[in-house]
């Protein structure tokens, strides 16, 4: 006998991902990757096309199943699929046709700013957190009400499917659930807690929409996907090899990271380095409110009868989006592992800085006009040392964010557990632990968002082959960079 495996869909803001677990070891047993474009029609503007998605999504399944083949490892192993998704991107499409009304418009995305300038200055004291106290979450481009807004404002298709009450609204793991539960013939319209505690509609405390907030935002609350658990059986893949599998895990990207990592007790975090970079402290089943800029959000919820947990989050837009920038923009590498041989020849940036504030500055200053800028250049600057800027603008990012975690929790984190892409590059692994002047433990299997969301299906009631009781959580082996320079030079 096998033991039993759990696959989960990674559905990111850069690719698609579909990686199978052994539920008993937590074993990586295969996976398959696929890029998804994004689209930049108009400046601020970022964009990906719905049925590319799913598209990325059939692939990854089917090339899976195949490699699974090669391994003569019987996919009739696989008991259950977990989704976990870039958050916040917004999606509508028409519950009659299954077509999307409109490209997905990313978490990323500035065309709302305008919108945001004139709800902030509309609120009293002209105070970004007007609703903080419900969301957990500052008027921002970054979450999804303003987009949906955006859409129904700006796209007759979307104006007119509302009207028609033909419309639906999701976050990407709502599309992703629907569409592999049947779409228009029967697809199930859900989410989970996590995502949609990123939208500004929901309540955090009630754990359910929030009329009034929908009614701030003008959005109809028909449209809405129905609020569930992070594990529970939400449906059956309809199509594709793994038809009459459940599905029976949905977690926010980051929120999955959490539970990848095992984070389950209050004051544990993690960070992870992706498009952009989180910081997400587990605070337990109380919502802890920052005082220095982070967000309150809903970590995860294991099961129907489960508890809540929340998290305190430190959002940082760009991370890994600057390699890309530094790639597809510039032409200054030609792959994204190139850039910690460049920054490597050059050793230091030599008084360079590069502060990446593609789409606006996010944690702990909500400012949606910041842009990038790169100073302290030379005629000694070259493009190794800007590759060197890149790799500390992310280690500083961080640094800020940890810093306002340990003000808000009076408790300061001794190290540092870290996960994502772009984690594989040992300099800025030791750069981080430098900057943080604590140790940096990185996981040997990096996918810890799979895995949180793997776990999350294999735990669901009725599928029931993955143990998330503490004695029962694997050993995970780790690398540890510690820092190297004396605190005195920062």
């Amino acid at each position: 006998m096998m033991d039993p495996l759990v696959a989960a869909i990674d559905q990111g803001t850069s690719s698609t991902r579909f990686l199978v677990f052994n539920a008993k070891t937590a074993e990586l047993m295969s996976h398959h990757q696929v890029e998804v474009n994004q689209s930049f029609p108009k400046e601020g503007w970022v964009e990906e096309d719905p049925k590319e998605i799913m598209q990325s999504v059939y692939e990854c399944m089917e090339r899976t199943c195949e490699k699974l083949c090669q391994l003569s490892i019987n996919i009739s192993n696989i008991k259950a699929v977990g989704v976990t998704n870039q958050r916040e991107t917004t999606l509508v499409w028409d519950k009659e046709t299954g077509e999307p009304l409109y490209n997905a418009i990313v978490w990323l995305d500035l065309r709302t700013q305008s919108t945001v300038e004139g709800l902030i200055n509309k609120a009293p004291g002209q105070n970004k957190n007007h609703l903080k106290h419900k969301t957990g979450l500052p008027i921002s481009t970054y979450f999804s009400a303003v987009k949906l807004r955006w859409l129904i404002d700006n796209v007759d298709e979307v104006r007119q499917a509302v009207q028609d009450e033909r419309a639906m609204f999701g976050t990407v793991d709502s599309w992703i659930i629907w569409c592999l539960t049947g779409g228009k013939n029967g697809g199930v319209h859900c989410t989970d807690v996590s995502n949609a505690s990123r939208t500004m509609l929901f309540n955090i405390h009630s754990m359910d929409w929030d009329p009034e907030l929908c009614r701030y935002f003008d959005v109809p609350m028909e449209i809405l996907p129905k609020v569930r658990s992070s594990s529970e059986i939400y449906g059956w893949m309809k199509s594709s090899s793994l038809a009459g599998v459940p599905i029976s895990g949905c977690l926010g990207d980051q929120s999955a990271a959490l539970v990848g990592q095992m984070c389950f007790q209050e004051g544990q975090a993690k960070n992870t380095y992706g498009t952009g970079c989180f910081l997400l402290r587990n605070t337990g089943t109380k919502p802890v409110m920052s005082d220095h800029g982070l967000l309150t959000t809903v970590a995860y919820k294991l099961g129907k009868d489960d508890p809540a947990c929340y998290a305190l989050e430190g959002s940082v837009a760009i991370a890994g989006a600057v390699v890309r920038w530094l790639k597809d923009n510039m032409g200054i590498v030609q792959s994204s592992s190139e850039i910690e041989k460049l920054a490597a020849a050059a050793g230091t940036s030599y008084g360079c800085y590069f502060v990446p504030a593609f789409s606006g500055l996010y944690a702990p200053y909500w400012e949606p006009s910041a842009r990038g800028i790169i100073c302290g250049l030379t005629q000694f600057t070259n493009r190794n040392h800007l590759a060197f800027a890149a790799l500390e603008a992310v280690c500083f990012q961080t640094r800020e964010i940890l810093d306002a975690m340990n003000q808000d929790s009076g408790v300061p984190l001794t190290q540092l557990q870290v996960d994502g892409g772009m984690t594989s590059n040992r300099l800025l692994m030791q750069l981080q632990a430098d900057i943080l002047c604590i140790p940096v433990v990185r996981p040997s299997m990096s996918e810890t968002t799979a895995l949180g969301a793997a776990m999350a299906a294999g735990a669901a009631e009725g599928v029931g082959v993955w143990n998330l009781s503490p004695s029962h959580l694997p050993h995970v082996t780790s690398e540890k960079y510690q820092p190297q320079i004396n605190s005195d030079d920062h």
